[in-house]
């Protein structure tokens, strides 16, 4: 154990039973530090891993100097909390003046346990935890100053007097395994306080919870609490449902914010366990992974050269649009090397001559590929492999000279300013772009917002991607879990990066043959799957994916977004967002046949629909298409002009 103790912890003896689970048995860094700081509060650490775990994180425990008890995820962290109480016997030797009950669902200290200990060592009560959550919020009318709540469980202190009774024995006695984890918390953190509270023992919490106004403080007010120095983030905040989130207007950027202006944690070890641990866009959406960047340098003072290697890597098809690319390429405030990828020798004279003794360009690199197989796909991971797998760079923009002649030119010109004009924007522009990179070390990728204004992309982005990317995620050992409906991608394929941050695409021997030909480059292509690949690539090492936009765009994307969001609403039933999906949803779920209602929403209740003939001869034709499709696969495939006539008369 660590031989810094907090001076705290010579006048009160206290063990934790620390409660871990994760499904690929990995301890990432934020637990370490946790355990680290909460062994110079405690005298020993139980450590139950609630499923196995991996010999690195074994190991790095046990060189802690913890005990660590491996058990199956029975009964989730109330069976561990109960198994180190029986492993202990109760304390029946007297020995600790607190019992601490802690588990791994949160992100700290965020201030110092100092804080949290010096004060609640000078509280008189039996147990006591961090924050609270209230069973029911109090109406002005009540005439109830408090609502009744219930401590977390999820960090809570024993005192000895309860700790050594015979109805704390007998209330760890009478818990059985649950099988889910909301029977678990019903079991326990929801009937806890109450329980030993009508006994005559006393309860204290760290923080007043009463006064934020909202049923779960921890999360729904987790800006505020912070505010309050609350040592605990909660993890839930980046991993639940963005509808969730949404619902409760959970604010976790501002609770980051907070952290980042009056807190010295570390924010990598919150991002290294949240990146690896939830889905990208639902990552991306609660902790608004988003930044709207000005046309000037947000940092005071000048920009400092050679802070960075960087360099721009360019596929150059259309040579007349070099000069567009190499206007935006000046913005970059320091030294760069300019990598450039045509198909021909004479564009590549073309390109070197033009690029020489141009403004901050270091080194020119211009390659020419040997087919254009895949085009700015196949030429950054064929032709330029070898420069990106070397240590050469901190940091590359990728640009390619986009026409995009298969749509309309408004659609292609709106594609291309909406790249360009959210990567090199301008001088102040690209500098802020290079300091979030410098600032912000777990930042991998950084790409435009999804392309939406002449597009059909919002919801569907995977097109016919899906299946293909999934296929090479098992390849090359991504250990991802891609987003259902829209993917975070590299719309375009113009985007910055760290190199080692996609390192996996990079690695893999891609062949001229593995793309299609031309001029077949379309969706379920090899090109088009990558795109969709790049910041999942990111994720599997580590790094978030920020999307960034220049102000002028901000305003007109939101704009035009919010304009479709409430055109979308207003020809639904009024009612807040979920109520609204899940009316959608059901739609969907019966392949959007008309008058279908929603069956899990808690929007207000309709009339039965009473279907017409037709309507009912229709539903006939479904139910059996759907029983002969599960009897017999292949007759279906026989009668299909049959259901088509079916269909017809319905």
């Amino acid at each position: 154990m660590p031989e810094d103790k907090a001076e705290s912890s010579s006048t009160m003896r206290r063990l934790c039973i620390f409660s871990f689970y994760d499904g690929d048995g990995i301890v990432d860094d934020y637990v370490f530090y946790f355990l680290k700081e909460m062994g110079r509060y405690v005298e020993r650490i139980l450590f139950y891993s609630n499923g196995p775990l991996s010999r690195d994180s074994e190991i790095a425990l046990r060189d802690l100097g913890h005990e660590v008890i491996q058990r199956s995820n029975a009964g989730f962290d109330v069976m561990a909390y109960k198994e180190g109480l029986q492993h202990i016997e109760f304390d029946k030797d007297n020995r600790y003046d607190e019992v601490l009950m802690v588990n791994h669902t949160c992100y700290g200290p965020i201030f110092p346990f100092d804080e949290l200990f010096s004060t609640m060592s000078e509280r008189s009560c039996d147990f006591w935890s961090v924050t609270a959550s209230l069973e029911t919020l109090a109406k002005p009318s009540s005439g109830v100053s408090k609502p009744p709540y219930y401590l977390d469980t999820n960090f809570i202190a024993v005192r000895k007097d309860m700790l050594q009774s015979h109805a704390f024995r007998n209330y760890w006695k009478a818990i059985e395994p649950s099988l889910t984890a909301d029977a678990a918390a019903r079991s326990h953190e929801r009937v806890f306080t109450d329980y030993f509270a009508k006994l005559g023992y006393s309860h204290q919490c760290y923080l007043d919870c009463t006064k934020y106004g909202t049923r779960l403080p921890a999360l729904y007010d987790i800006d505020e609490t912070l505010i309050d120095r609350n040592p605990l983030l909660r993890r839930d905040a980046f991993l639940s449902d963005p509808r969730v989130i949404e619902h409760n207007a959970v604010d976790l950027p501002r609770a980051l914010g907070v952290i980042a202006g009056t807190s010295t944690y570390d924010q990598a070890l919150i991002w290294k366990n949240a990146v690896r641990s939830a889905e990208l866009r639902m990552l991306n959406a609660n902790a608004a992974l988003t930044s709207v960047l000005p046309d000037v340098r947000l940092k005071q003072g000048e920009y400092p050269k050679g802070r960075e290697r960087v360099a721009v890597c360019a596929h150059v098809y259309y040579t007349d649009m070099l000069d567009e690319i190499l206007a935006l390429t000046d913005t970059i405030p320091g030294n760069y090397d300019f990598i450039a990828t045509t198909e021909t020798e004479e564009k590549k004279r073309s390109i070197e001559d033009k690029v020489r003794g141009r403004k901050n360009v270091a080194n020119v690199i211009v390659r020419v590929v040997e087919q254009n197989r895949g085009r700015d796909m196949s030429s950054l991971f064929i032709t330029c492999r070898d420069l990106f797998l070397e240590d050469r760079y901190d940091v590359v923009c990728r640009l390619h000279t986009k026409k995009s002649p298969q749509v309309a030119a408004g659609q292609a010109n709106n594609f291309k300013r909406h790249m360009f004009e959210n990567l090199l924007n301008s001088p102040g522009y690209t500098a802020n772009v290079l300091d979030m990179f410098h600032d912000n070390p777990w930042i991998g990728v950084a790409v435009p917002p999804l392309v939406h204004i002449g597009y059909p992309t919002m919801g569907h982005a995977w097109f016919t991607n899906r299946e293909r990317a999934e296929e090479l995620c098992q390849m090359l050992g991504l250990r991802v879990t891609m987003d259902r409906d829209t993917p975070v991608g590299a719309f375009g394929t113009m985007f910055w990066f760290r190199p080692k941050a996609i390192k996996a695409l990079f690695a893999h021997p891609w062949q001229w043959t593995d793309f299609n030909a031309e001029p077949r480059h379309v969706d379920g292509g090899l090109a088009h799957v990558l795109e969709r690949l790049i910041c999942y690539a990111a994720q599997n090492e580590g790094f978030t994916t920020q999307q960034i936009i220049s102000s002028h765009l901000a305003s007109r994307n939101y704009a035009m977004l919010e304009y479709k969001l409430q055109r979308l609403s207003a020809s639904l039933p009024n009612g807040e967002f979920n109520q609204q999906v899940d009316i959608l949803d059901a739609w969907k779920r019966a392949e959007y046949r008309e008058n279908v209602q929603a069956t899990h929403s808690p929007v207000a209740h309709h009339a039965p629909w009473q279907p017409t003939v037709r309507q009912a001869w229709g539903e006939v034709v479904l139910a059996m298409k759907r029983s002969l499709a599960h009897r017999s696969p292949g007759t279906t495939k026989l009668l299909r002009p049959v259901y088509r006539g079916l269909a017809r008369k319905s």
